[in-house]
């Protein structure tokens, strides 16, 4: 994947806590992170080392408690409350665990909604939503209610609606965590084609190392920090050879 210049996000010590005095939880303990335009990044580790954590603080859902981070050249810190919405509203898109659909509202009309929210009328948002529908395989659904939706229909429904006002940042926690293999490897393509441009950067938090071969860098968490950080195609190497390696030993 071609990267841009720029930087994405970059932080340095980001601190998190929840509480205070003796009941304080340290969160995150000190994250350094960079992530480029034009790159795929996923976080990766044991379920609760913090990674939904810090992608809520990357995209302005929760405040830092110390540190330095910037978003697309900007400091969230800096913004008031109403300077952070507009900023996520007209940059940001978002895939989280909960798929957040508006149940009263077609598939088509929930994927509409980041571009009615930015000015567009609703022939042309619907139409716009439903052709980016198509590309996820889901063209025949577009008229659905959500509550006809499978888990992972619901899942690329949240996934299109992410995306569908080009965003110059997509942060996704768990993205393929419903999908079969063939499904998640579609949705991880399409994540790549936003990823690919010098102007655009994706972040993904992960456990299905089935999609590790789509990242540019991964990085590791444990305890609140990053442990490590190495490209996407060296694990994949890796994890390729560990499967080799278990059918010589059971076959």
């Amino acid at each position: 994947m071609k990267k841009g210049n720029e930087y994405a996000v970059v932080g340095r010590e980001i601190q998190k806590w929840f509480g205070e005095g003796e009941a304080r939880v340290h969160a995150l303990r000190g994250v350094d992170l960079e992530i480029r335009m034009g790159e795929l990044a996923m976080l990766v580790g044991p379920s609760g080392c913090r990674k939904t954590t810090v992608l809520s603080v990357i995209a302005g859902l929760l405040d830092m408690n110390g540190g330095e981070l910037t978003v697309l050249g900007e400091t969230p810190a800096q913004m008031s409350a109403q300077e952070r919405i507009l900023f996520r509203r007209r940059n940001l898109g978002f895939v989280f665990q909960q798929y957040n659909l508006l149940p009263a509202l077609t598939a088509a009309e929930n994927v509409a909604v980041p571009l009615l929210a930015g000015g567009w009328n609703r022939i042309d948002a619907v139409a716009e939503a439903t052709r980016l529908l198509a590309q996820l395989g889901m063209e025949d659904r577009a008229s659905s209610l959500p509550a006809l939706l499978s888990g992972g229909q619901q899942q690329r429904v949240a996934l299109a609606r992410a995306l569908v006002h080009k965003p110059r940042l997509v942060v996704c926690d768990e993205p393929t965590s419903a999908l079969d293999a063939a499904t998640g490897h579609t949705v991880m393509e399409l994540l790549s084609e936003v990823a690919v441009r010098p102007d655009r950067a994706v972040i993904v938090v992960t456990h299905d190392s089935r999609v590790f071969e789509f990242a540019d860098t991964i990085a590791h968490m444990d305890d609140g920090r990053i442990e490590t950080v190495e490209t996407g195609a060296a694990r994949a190497q890796q994890i390729a050879a560990q499967a080799t390696q278990a059918r010589e030993l059971y076959a």
